[in-house]
Parts: C-alpha cells; structure tokens; sequence
C-alpha cells in the first residue's frame, strides 16, 4: 500500500508519530511527521466500526469482538504489534476513560474491560446492560447516543441531556456534535455553533477546564477553536470523520484521505494523501 518514494520522503526524520485509521477492510497505520505523510500500510484486517488510542493499545471496534492492538514498546527495539481478541461481541463503538476501555454494542450495551490490558482474559463489566439507545461514540467519560449524552460514572451511567448526539469529545472542555449544533459543557450544555454537526475532537493534552485545539465538522464546513473563539477553518469536498492531534491537527475523510493541517500555507489548509481505503470509519493518535 505504499511505494519505495513514500519510504524514502520519511527517512530519518525525527519527531514521527504513528496514526491509526480504521476503514471496512481493517485498521491503516499512517507515520507522520509534522504536516509530512510517510508510509501507511494496513496492520489488521478487519471490519473496523471504530477506534480509540489509550495507553499502550489502540482498541478496534469489529463486527465480531473489540480487538486491542498492542503498540510496539519504544525501548525494545525487538517488541512489534500484536491483536488479540477480548471476548466483548460485536461492538460499534470503543474509547477510554481515566480507569480504562470502554465498548458499546449494536444493541446499546456498554461495559468496561477490567483486568491488564492488553490482555486476551480481561472481564467486560456491563455499566448499562439494557441498552442505551444507538450509541455513536464514546470519548472519555461521554457516551454519545441517538437519545442524548451520557456520563459514566463508577457502575452505571447517567443521562447528561441533548438529544441526536452524532460525537463527543471529553478533552478540556466536554462538547457534543448534535443534528441540531455544536454544544459545550458549562453551566448546563450551552449552544456556541448552529448547524448540523458530525464530527467534533479536542486535543487530548487540553488542560481540564479550557479548550486549545478543537475541530468540529458540519457538512463540507470545518471549524476551528483558537484564543478568539470557534471560526470557519475551511471546506472539505469529502466527509471528515474523524481527527486527531500531534504536532499539527490530523483528519480522514470517508473516502480514505488523510489530511494534515497546514494554516499558515499560503498554498491552503491542508496537506493530503491518499491511503488507499475507502468507508473509513475513524482515526486514532495515541498519546503524543
């Protein structure tokens, strides 16, 4: 999936990170450096409806089970990738929180995994076992679904508002992406963007209680968050679903698209490249 010229733009350069794409034929890692695409090549093959970062693993979403990508450890230049399997079922959705992962199933189940991670014989916890609607995302401590946000808490979840919630990001300051706006958290959920809004992200180093870097996406409309509030950061001819943070803002379009943000180029806002896949699903950077 990528040529002997992509190898070589990478080189030695220091400073790369490794995204993690998931599409309908299975799991892409993308090696970036700055706003500069290196090699990309599939790593799981899979039927991928999600995925999230946590520490030392990148959780896939599947349509047989929740798969835990081991990440290679940095000081064992022998260590490699490894997936096993964890026994959840079919799953639409996967994130973690500040205790560890969390899934979701087709059925609106979600549970957490307790034991080591990664591990092939950890337990799935069921926190709401009769179903909470259609569960769309999970970030943090936020439960995304058709009826609205929820908040896990130690055994259970508690409904926290909005309704048609499509994204949540937990980082900083809690946003919702809804049909109706873009929503944060303050004194109750308070509405700071109209529109219909797919996708929302913040980056994960944010500090609790203020915001940093923060994208949504409604239709072709990306916005961004700076110092002077949300502004309209450019248009996209495809569907972004998903985005991530490291040295610059990363993004995937549904058609398979990675994006890496460039917003003092003169040339425009993005650097692309196409990673050869198509229904992409999500995107996932493990802590930088």
């Amino acid at each position: 999936m990528h040529s002997i010229e992509e190898k070589r733009v990478y080189g030695d350069r220091e400073g790369a990170i490794e995204a993690y794409v998931s599409s309908s034929i299975g799991v892409v890692r993308v090696r970036v450096a700055d706003d500069t695409v290196g090699e990309f090549g599939l790593c799981d093959r899979c039927t991928a409806r999600d995925i999230a970062a946590a520490d030392g693993v990148v959780a896939i979403a599947t349509d047989e089970d929740v798969r835990l990508l081991s990440l290679p450890d940095e000081r064992d230049e022998s260590s490699g990738e490894t997936v096993v399997e964890t026994g959840f079922g079919p799953a639409v959705a996967v994130g973690a929180d500040d205790t560890g992962l969390l899934a979701a199933s087709p059925d609106g189940e979600v549970a957490r995994l307790e034991g080591g991670v990664p591990s092939d014989n950890g337990d799935w916890v069921p926190l709401e076992s009769d179903g909470v609607a259609t569960v769309r995302a999970i970030d943090g401590d936020l439960v995304g679904t058709d009826s609205g946000v929820y908040r896990v808490h130690e055994d259970g979840l508690d409904h926290a508002g909005l309704t048609d919630v499509r994204d949540v990001s937990a980082a900083g300051v809690p946003l919702a992406a809804t049909a109706d706006g873009l929503y944060k958290l303050g004194n109750g959920w308070m509405k700071v963007l109209e529109g219909d809004f797919e996708t929302v992200a913040a980056d994960p180093q944010t500090e609790p209680g203020r915001l940093a870097r923060a994208h949504a996406v409604s239709g072709a409309t990306v916005y961004a968050y700076s110092e002077d509030g949300w502004q309209e950061y450019d248009r996209s001819s495809a569907s972004i679903v998903g985005i991530g943070y490291g040295q610059t803002c990363y993004a995937v379009t549904e058609r398979g698209t990675f994006l890496s943000a460039t917003p003092d180029d003169d040339n425009g806002q993005w650097r692309s490249r196409t990673i050869g896949v198509g229904d992409v699903t999500g995107l996932a950077i493990p802590r930088y």
